[in-house]
């Protein structure tokens, strides 16, 4: 357990998502200090955008914290140089292969962690010089493949010599030692921190979440080839409704789609905004600060309480 955190500087082994337009310097900022990993979430902003929440960031905590790069971004280029004269420490990658820019990343010292789906690009990443991997199964929130992480932890971390991060339905201890029984040094987590008082995004987003049951979350886009599990609202059952349309357009598909999560991040729309979030949304009982949850979660596990060593 402890590589990870040595490796990190880290109290817990536990990183926070990196997720686009919610992932701000502010939730960042209350996780490092709260002594997990806290991310920037590049999403689609520009390099000036990124730039200026790194540097917000610093100036609330003085503990180790991450970008988060989306490589299918038109920016991704500008701000894996930037991160480098930031002197950002870690870097996590998602939507595409970092494989060009990792060696630059070493030469700066960053730690390199991409989010994996498979076992074989889990390979080339440690190949290519990854510090560790992030897995994310598909009950997580946001972009999804098919995989489940009870299934993919335990694969990759079998073919792997570097840590790997289980990521996907993780919300308590229960999934943290679950996590570490597959064989992950670490985990990430993001829809439980929806909920938290320092999440920015809107209180109806945040209420939606809390009052999620088990059956709550859908998955839109698989007939896109671009899957992503929100929770259930208006906007996603028309969605599915239109997907089994044969008449119906991609570009009528994505017309309705159009700017949906900024309406549930800031306007607080759940009926027609992306609420994105993860199976776990069943474990979210209530608002909770980011320092309790993330004790709430460690804490009582059985390798914080030494009944297991794995």
């Amino acid at each position: 357990m402890s590589d990870l955190r040595d490796l990190l500087g880290i109290k817990y082994p536990v990183i926070q998502g990196g997720m686009a337009n919610i992932a701000t310097h502010e939730l960042a900022a209350a996780v490092s200090n709260a002594g997990g990993l806290g991310l920037i979430g590049s999403g689609g902003w520009d390099v000036d955008r990124v730039r200026d929440e790194i540097r917000s960031l610093k100036k609330l905590t003085d503990k180790p914290f991450g970008v988060n790069i989306m490589l299918m971004s038109p920016h991704a280029k500008d701000i894996s140089d930037m991160v480098i004269e930031e002197g950002v420490p870690v870097v996590t990658t998602g939507a595409g292969n970092p494989g060009e820019y990792i060696e630059k990343w070493k030469n700066a010292n960053i730690k390199v962690i991409p989010v994996v789906p498979s076992v074989a690009l889990g390979i080339r990443m440690q190949r290519a010089g990854a510090d560790a991997v992030i897995v994310e199964g598909t009950e997580a929130g946001g972009h999804v493949g098919e995989l489940t992480t009870f299934t993919l932890v335990p694969q990759v971390s079998d073919a792997l010599d570097i840590p790997v991060i289980a990521a996907g339905g993780i919300a308590d201890h229960r999934g943290f030692d679950a996590a570490f029984v597959l064989g992950a040094k670490g985990v990430q987590i993001g829809t439980v921190l929806l909920a938290s008082e320092e999440c920015p995004i809107h209180v109806n987003y945040k209420n939606k979440v809390v009052s999620a049951k088990d059956t709550d979350t859908v998955v839109t886009g698989r007939n896109t080839g671009a899957p992503v599990r929100v929770l259930k609202n208006k906007m996603a059952k028309a969605y599915l409704k239109m997907a089994k349309d044969p008449n119906i357009t991609l570009e009528e598909m994505e017309k309705l789609t159009l700017g949906s999560l900024r309406k549930a991040v800031f306007d607080g729309d759940i009926h027609y905004g992306s609420l994105m979030a993860g199976q776990s949304a069943g474990l979210v009982k209530s608002i909770r600060p980011v320092k309790d949850i993330l004790a709430s979660i460690c804490e009582p596990s059985l390798l914080f309480t030494g009944k297991i060593d794995v």
